[in-house]
């Protein structure tokens, strides 16, 4: 065996064994789930300051377990506009009080509205002369938006209200804000033997926040468990310094049209031709269905490594192939023609951009799975950069 090939094969057989030590101990990510689905976080989004609050405890974080700034900071601050829901947002339907977010949602790019409409004709889709429409509905599924109508539009949950309904009182105020301050998250760890070649993990910190001044989305498992992912990550490499420096990025602003990430590529902290891969942690916290990954056409040598790697190590039980997708934070990084997948799990709860995507529902099936692929497809491209 020639020597450079006995060094490769003892720096992956100490890589291995440092992994299987460190990655069975999920406690560590679960606790960050808790914390970031907390109240106090108020979804991670725009009122009660929420999305300020996560990335002030990720820096926190990053700092605890010796990640380092990248570059000279922890925090690369932006501003963009967003409508928001901060106060009042009160719902009756024939003397029935609704609760938001469980019976009802409001459109996000709503106006607030205080209205009383009596002798209702149409209550499948009410439309009335005081610019609102109600809309009744199977799911509640919300969102965040940039800019606001001259409408004000709510969709209830069909089996929270009778049918044909005949009143409906209305008090919901919004709040539009043109410049909201948010800041992408970043850190390092610096290569031992080639540090300006980066290996990026990526996950977006922002989630939907609330819905008026008792509703919020958690948002477990979009993207709390993605980014428990990578501070879990974070803190292995810490512990463990690579040749390759790890980079890591928690975006602010993905809920709002990916923002954070676009930001990023438009003022890079470290030179896009320095990230030699980049993988994208979005819904990571199930796993019974499989995984997915996007771009996995785009970079066949390198998809096809993944699947090497997880066929003789036995983690995943099935990797979905799926191509080019503009669905999360990679997108921007490959149009700038860096590398980069995007994972995600399935299988478990249905829970998506509802309130119920809470912490105590999220199984985390297959974490220490994804873990060892992660550090192991890695390790593998430190050794060989040939599978773009």
């Amino acid at each position: 065996m020639q020597i450079s090939t006995l060094r490769k094969t003892l720096f992956l057989l100490c890589l291995c064994c440092s992994l299987n030590t460190f990655a069975q101990d999920s406690t560590y990510t679960r606790s960050l789930i808790k914390t970031l689905t907390s109240k106090a976080f108020w979804g991670r989004g725009y009122t009660k300051n929420g999305m300020a609050k996560a990335a002030d405890f990720i820096t926190s974080e990053y700092k605890k377990i010796g990640v380092l700034p990248m570059g000279d900071k922890y925090k690369q601050d932006f501003s963009f506009p967003v409508n928001t829901f901060p106060g009042k947002m009160s719902l009756n339907i024939d003397g029935k009080k609704l609760i938001a977010g469980r019976d009802f949602i409001i459109s996000p790019e709503s106006i607030g509205k205080e209205s009383v409409i009596d002798k209702i004709k149409d209550s499948l889709n009410l439309s009335d002369t005081t610019s609102l429409t109600i809309k009744v509905v199977d799911k509640l599924t919300w969102s965040v938006a940039q800019k606001t109508t001259d409408w004000t539009t709510i969709s209830v949950k069909k089996s929270a209200i009778k049918q044909p309904f005949n009143s409906v009182k209305v008090d919901i105020e919004n709040r539009f804000i043109p410049d909201f301050k948010a800041s992408n998250v970043v850190g390092m760890v610096k290569g031992t033997k080639y540090p300006d070649s980066v290996l990026m993990i990526t996950a977006h910190y922002d989630h939907l926040g609330g819905m008026g001044a008792n509703t919020y989305f958690p948002g477990a498992n979009d993207n709390a468990a993605g980014i428990a992912t990578l501070l879990s990550l974070a803190k292995y490499y810490a512990a463990n310094p690579q040749p390759y420096s790890i980079g890591f990025i928690c975006f602010a602003a993905e809920e709002a049209g990916l923002l954070g990430s676009k930001y990023f590529v438009e003022h890079p902290l470290v030179a896009l031709s320095n990230i030699k891969f980049l993988i994208n942690l979005d819904l990571v916290g199930t796993g019974e269905g499989g995984m997915t990954v996007v771009n996995a056409s785009v970079y066949p040598k390198a998809f096809a490594l993944l699947n090497e790697i997880n066929n003789s190590e036995n983690l995943i039980s099935k990797i979905n192939q799926r191509g080019k997708a503009a669905n999360s934070d990679h997108y921007f990084f490959t149009e700038s023609g860096v590398p980069a997948f995007f994972f995600y799990t399935q299988g478990g709860p249905s829970a998506y951009h509802d309130v119920l995507d809470v912490e105590k529902n999220l199984p985390l099936t297959e974490y220490n799975d994804l873990f060892k692929l992660i550090v192991s497809f890695n390790n593998r491209l430190m050794v060989n950069l040939t599978v773009k």
